[in-house]
């Protein structure tokens, strides 16, 4: 198991609620981005259909895809919330592997958008959310780079 594939044991599902391989060949050579977010915070809400806008423009262009990782409290409140994203998902159910990957990525607050290289797992951006908010909605110079800053903490939801 090499690339994304590494930070996840199966577990990923698309829309149709079949099971994702990430070692397959339409996920070589892709950005995949993390998006960690709920329906309970008002900043996920105000982000997310801008997110979903870019996604839609560029996934194909830009080879971008998006695995939401949930931190709803409650597996309805997950579904009700992702039925309007167009990307993956990983299982909700799967609790842990969600917060290993916080702890690994330092999330402690949401909306939370990492780039990652598919092909090596390595992080692309730390935080993706201020480009596509405010530096570069556009998308033109996707996938960026990571700077050299902390992840925006302005208008977040805490995770603690």
């Amino acid at each position: 198991m090499a690339g994304i594939a590494k930070y996840f044991n199966g577990n990923i599902f698309n829309k149709a609620n079949e099971e994702v391989d990430l070692n397959a060949r339409k996920y070589k050579r892709k950005i995949i981005g993390l998006y960690f977010s709920a329906h309970w915070c008002s900043p996920c809400l105000a982000f997310t259909p801008r997110l979903i806008e870019f996604y839609r423009a560029h996934a194909e262009e830009k080879k971008f895809e998006i695995i939401f990782l949930s931190s709803d409290y409650d597996e309805q409140s997950f579904y009700n919330y992702y039925q309007y994203m167009p990307w993956l998902r990983l299982d909700y159910r799967d609790r842990v592997k969600k917060q290993e990957l916080e702890y690994r990525f330092g999330v402690n607050g949401i909306p939370r958008l990492i780039l990652l290289d598919g092909d090596t797992g390595d992080v692309i951006l730390a935080d993706a959310r201020e480009h596509i908010e405010r530096l570069d909605p556009q998308g033109q110079y996707f996938p960026w780079s990571n700077v050299e800053r902390e992840p925006s903490s302005c208008c977040s939801c805490s995770l603690m």
